[in-house]
């Protein structure tokens, strides 16, 4: 192979990397009736699972919750068994990162268990939910990949979502789909907090960003 053979095919490899990287972009799993416990309203939280008065202004004060970890440990904390809480959990969730999520997080979604938490860092980087289609369907069969999906999501890319993958942040909505593509190109988190935050304040920014990644 002579030296420009070598570099059109170098230059190939480059564009196609370049193109994959720029239609990457993730979302959170669509919902079968399980809400995201740092943005549900008072009154959906109250016809939960072992949800009273008390206990359900104790986990709205507590919010953002960073992980699933740090609200179990707020309802066993409020008295709830842990059997108690994996019965909310069917209802309402923080939602789990699929590329870096901890065995202790993904362990608290309802019907994972052992071998999921297996199966989930396994499969890393997650890239699609297409690929999270193919490689845990085969293990459970579409409709229980489906129902684990509401549960995790992949970083939405900042600068390459579309409306929709922006629109399944929950609580994001039309303002967030204006404004997050409004200041692209983005280029670091500190530029998020700034842009972000003189909308809806630096704790709803907390949130968000959870759910995004830069490319």
């Amino acid at each position: 192979m002579n030296w420009k053979t070598r570099l059109t095919a170098v230059f190939s490899a480059c564009a196609l990397a370049l193109l994959v990287t720029i239609n990457l972009h993730g979302q959170v799993g669509k919902s079968l009736g399980v809400v995201d416990a740092n943005t549900a309203p008072e009154a959906d939280l109250l016809k939960m699972p072992h949800m009273t008065a008390a206990v359900v202004k104790g986990l709205i004060a507590g919010r953002n919750y960073n992980s699933i970890v740090d609200l179990n440990k707020h309802l066993l904390g409020a008295g709830l068994t842990q059997a108690q809480a994996m019965e909310f959990y069917a209802h309402a969730f923080i939602h789990v990162n699929l590329n870096t999520g901890t065995r202790e997080e993904i362990l608290l979604i309802p019907n994972a268990g052992n071998r999921m938490a297996r199966e989930f860092a396994e499969y890393r980087p997650w890239k699609t939910f297409a690929q999270f289609d193919k490689e845990i369907g085969k293990y459970v069969g579409q409709e229980a990949t489906d129902k684990l999906k509401q549960y995790v999501f992949i970083p939405v890319n900042l600068n390459t979502a579309p409306d929709d993958d922006i629109l399944s942040i929950p609580g994001a909505g039309r303002r967030m789909v204006r404004e997050f593509k409004e200041y692209r190109p983005w280029t670091s988190k500190q530029q998020f907090d700034k842009e972000i935050s003189k909308y809806v304040g630096q704790k709803e920014t907390d949130r968000l960003w959870r759910f995004v990644t830069i490319n």
